[in-house]
């Protein structure tokens, strides 16, 4: 989308500069210039560089807005598109078209949210970026990237991320942060393989999942384990809370993942998360002296949780 209005006379297209010089030969000669480009070489002989500024960003949304305003001489432009570049893209194509005063003509403007992978170098793909286009594309949320685990000797680390795209979760492991990203994108992107891009599809049917434990389902589910948690009362000792946990999440279809933080609380003990892949989501903090008692105590408020909303009619 896209809108221009003129404050004065378009310049001319035609001027002589040690020869005559027209931006229709100027796009006929060089077609594989990008709208930006050629409005930039117009700018530069022409001696009226053009000025982008943009003037609306949502962001908030599952499908990011921009809209960029050019101007270029007495022109002013604008563009609208899911990025900045293809909203400044789509701004300089309006101020092109009416500088050859003539609007049926138009750029092919390089669409930046769908590259075409058979044109680039296997080892060029960058799975990440990827994988935030087909989100934008699809109207799905965008990734979320969480570092789970750092590990291994100072020569030789190893990096565990997790990537979570609406009620999915998939993990990756590398020797550095962005590696550990990289393969966890790789991960969905196989899932994704055989989508067109035509196809604007939810996510579910993508992967064949249903979204898994709900409140409702947890509340009206005929499962042992979680009636048995219902009728508990979580405060028997020696009771293994991280293994009472892990049955409920297998009878009821969810992930659990333990995301130990680096820092100790305020009065000195080691913390852990406990997020359980429930729609929504549900992270419970737990805290002891150790690891494992941080485990087992994030575990027993995840179960107290999960009870809480179980009971509730």
């Amino acid at each position: 989308m896209s809108q221009s209005r003129h404050r004065a006379e378009a310049p001319p297209l035609e001027r002589e500069d040690s020869g005559t010089f027209s931006l229709g030969k100027m796009i006929t000669a060089k077609p594989g210039k990008t709208p930006i480009q050629v409005l930039h070489e117009y700018g530069m002989k022409t001696k009226n560089i053009p000025v982008y500024e943009c003037e609306r960003s949502d962001v908030q949304i599952h499908v990011p807005t921009f809209t960029f305003r050019v101007t270029v001489g007495d022109i002013t432009c604008t563009g609208e598109g899911t990025s900045k570049k293809l909203a400044k893209h789509r701004a300089a194509e309006a101020a092109i078209n009416i500088l050859k005063a003539n609007a049926s003509i138009c750029f092919a403007v390089p669409d930046p949210l769908m590259p075409d992978p058979s044109k680039q170098p296997k080892n060029q793909l960058n799975p990440i970026g990827s994988l935030q286009e087909l989100a934008i594309h699809h109207g799905w949320r965008l990734p979320e990237y969480t570092l789970s685990q750092e590990g291994g000797p100072a020569h030789k680390r190893e990096y565990t991320t997790i990537c979570r795209l609406e009620s999915f979760m998939e993990t990756g492991k590398g020797a550095s942060k962005k590696q550990a990203k990289r393969n966890a994108a790789e991960k969905f992107l196989a899932k994704f393989s055989n989508i067109s891009p035509e196809n604007h599809i939810s996510l579910t049917n993508v992967v064949g999942h249903t979204l898994g434990c709900t409140w409702h389902s947890l509340r009206n589910s005929p499962g042992e384990k979680i009636n048995l948690l219902k009728r508990s009362l979580l405060s028997i000792p020696n009771t293994d809370y991280i293994q009472l946990l892990s049955e409920i999440a297998k009878e009821q279809g969810f992930n659990i993942t333990y995301l130990d933080i680096d820092e100790l609380s305020a009065n000195g003990q080691y913390q852990c998360l406990a997020e359980l892949s429930t729609s929504p989501i549900t992270v419970c903090h737990g805290s002891g002296i150790s690891c494992g008692n941080a485990q087992s105590d994030a575990a027993h408020n995840a179960l107290q949780y999960l009870k809480i909303i179980a009971e509730r009619k």
